[in-house]
């Protein structure tokens, strides 16, 4: 496997379990900010905010993209995200170069047209 640290970063984003994922994440997807948004079950999120302990049911929304899409793509969530400080924790990721290839690929400029199968 031949592996490029600089291609690749998981972008994790959290939202309410009653919010419209799909939706988020069809968007930043559509605009080219993401190759791929993973959509996991709804869990328990306990944390603290403004002062006070708060338990609420959440979703876990694991974001795929090329590094250069992350201004872009922190800019246009907080634009989209229902929360006043919507998370956005980034991971390096390693991963094969025929998957990196396809992030960068995926993750295009909004006004890119789509490549031809």
């Amino acid at each position: 496997m031949t592996i490029d640290l600089a291609d690749v970063a998981v972008v994790l984003t959290s939202i309410s379990a009653d919010a419209d994922a799909v939706a988020l994440a069809r968007t930043l997807v559509d605009e080219g900010l993401a190759a791929c948004v993973n959509i996991l079950a709804p869990m328990q999120s306990v944390y603290r905010w403004q002062g006070a302990v708060q338990v609420e049911r959440e979703q876990q929304l694991m974001i795929k993209t090329a590094p250069a899409k992350l201004p872009a793509l922190e800019t246009r969530l907080h634009q989209l995200h229902p929360y006043e400080l919507p998370e956005f924790v980034v991971l390096g990721a390693e991963a094969s170069l025929a998957y990196t290839e396809w992030v960068a690929s995926s993750a295009r400029d909004a006004t890119a047209e789509p490549a031809d199968d």
